[in-house]
Formats: C-alpha cells, structure tokens, sequence
C-alpha cells in the first residue's frame, strides 16, 4: 500500500499523506496519470497544510 512513502518519516513526528486520484487507480507504474487540474488541487491541499501547521506552531 501507499504506507511505504511514510514509514521512514513516521518516527520523527505526525505524518499525513495527499493522494490525488490516477487513470484507472493505476500508481507507481508506467502508466500511472494524473490530470493537471487535479494535480493543482494536490498542491493547494499541500500548501494550506504548510501554512495551517505554521499557523499552529507559531501560536
């Protein structure tokens, strides 16, 4: 499964994981493909979840 993107950052500390649907579910493979515009939605989840934890950390 997708746990083994995170298994070496999981002991230093909370971890999370963005998956953006592919063709056909396919992943981690030649014919893996994602559309731009969903790839962009990716990003900005990516991106408030840096701004959101900066927010948290700073206080």
């Amino acid at each position: 499964g997708a746990g083994h993107d995170a298994v070496y950052m999981a002991p230093t500390g909370p971890i999370g994981m963005v998956f953006i649907p592919c063709l056909n579910g396919r992943s981690h493979c030649p014919e893996e493909w994602i559309e731009p515009a969903q790839l962009l939605d990716g990003t900005r989840v990516l991106y408030q979840s840096v701004l959101e934890l900066d927010r948290v950390l700073r206080g």
